[in-house]
This record gives C-alpha cells, structure tokens and sequence, in this order.
C-alpha cells in the first residue's frame, strides 16, 4: 500500500480480511467528551461478491428503521458504495457485543418484515428499487455466520 490515506478503510488491507465480521473502525471524542464509535458491518468479502442493488436498498432500510427500537444511542446505518457492507455509528456505547446483540436482532426483524419501510416515492430517493426477499436473503446469511463476526482476519 502506498501513502496513509485520510479514510480509516482505505487504509485497511482488503485482501486479507475474511468476511462476514463486525470491526470496530475508530472512536472520535467530540469537545465535551462525547465519543462516536464507527463500526464496519461487512457483509460480503471485498472484491469476491457483493449485495446486489436492490436487495442491499432494502435491508438498508429495514436496519436503518428497526436498529433504533434495539439500541438508542444509533446515529447512523449506512451502505459502502462497494456494496459490501455497512458503516453504523453509536454515540457514547463502547459495548461490542451489545453491538453484536443488536445487530442480531436486526436481522431477524429483517428476516421477519413483511414490508420495506419508507419504500415509496414521497419518503425514498429510489423507491422503485427494492427487493424484500433479497434483503432477506442477504440478512439471513448474514446470520449465519454469526459466531464468526469478531473474526476481521
């Protein structure tokens, strides 16, 4: 690799992990020693597979909606534009395995919807383009593998 790079994952040997797993990315402090914590869900292994569009769209709307009836302190949910995974960030909870908790959690809402939430043209940018069944897909493999998310390497 050559030069340090600005963004934490840019850095990150991408040949080298073993996907699925659940990384702490960093922790920023904010003035009055508030902390974000940022985590890579990663889903898929880099360069090998991906989430397809739709499917990816519609999980990411699921987490994004049910995350915060598991943990309350959830900033953000987010997709990597490789389709690859997912960024979460959590203010002031430095609990991995609550995080994994969560996430469990999570996917089986995922797994048990019976509708994308916000899946509509006046509350989503795409709304054309989801996939239900492949955001259940993509969950329940996801799940899985759940006693190997702790393993990046």
């Amino acid at each position: 690799m050559s030069k340090k790079m600005n963004v934490e994952s840019f850095n990150l040997d991408h040949t080298k992990v073993k996907a699925p797993y659940v990384r702490l990315v960093g922790v920023t402090e904010g003035a009055n020693g508030d902390k974000v914590y940022k985590y890579d869900l990663r889903f898929k292994q880099p360069n090998k597979e991906h989430m397809e569009m739709a499917g990816l769209h519609s999980i990411e709307h699921l987490m994004a909606e049910n995350i915060r009836n598991h943990m309350d302190n959830v900033l953000d949910i987010g997709p990597m534009g490789c389709q690859t995974g997912f960024y979460l960030a959590i203010l002031n909870n430095d609990s991995y395995d609550e995080v994994l908790d969560t996430l469990e959690k999570t996917l089986n809402d995922v797994i048990n919807a019976d509708e994308v939430p916000a899946c509509n043209e006046v509350q989503c940018g795409w709304a054309a383009n989801h996939s239900l069944e492949g955001a259940k897909d993509i969950a329940k493999e996801m799940l899985e593998h759940r006693n190997e998310w702790h393993e990046v390497f």
